[in-house]
């Protein structure tokens, strides 16, 4: 059987991906579940797939936008409620 081990991105990435567990209360397996790796051979590590990273990436600015929206609405609403 081969080992396999992390590669500093991969475990960058875990990282990560328990912040956002943190941040949205959700459950790390959840998260782990859906990451997607695959074996560097110049590195004999395992990376995180670039698609996959590509597409989180996007998530996290997509959820930034609609946090920085919904700061904006409400900060509109308690300027008009004064």
């Amino acid at each position: 059987m081969d080992k396999l081990t992390l590669s500093d991105h991969a475990i960058g990435h875990v990282a990560q991906l328990l912040q956002m567990a943190i941040l949205t209360g959700t459950d790390i397996i959840d998260h782990l579940r859906m990451a997607e790796l695959t074996f560097n051979s110049q590195t004999g590590k395992l990376d995180v797939h670039p698609d996959y990273s590509e597409n989180f990436q996007n998530n996290i600015n997509r959820l930034m936008e609609e946090l920085n929206n919904q700061q904006s609405a409400t900060s509109e609403e308690s300027a008009d409620e004064e």
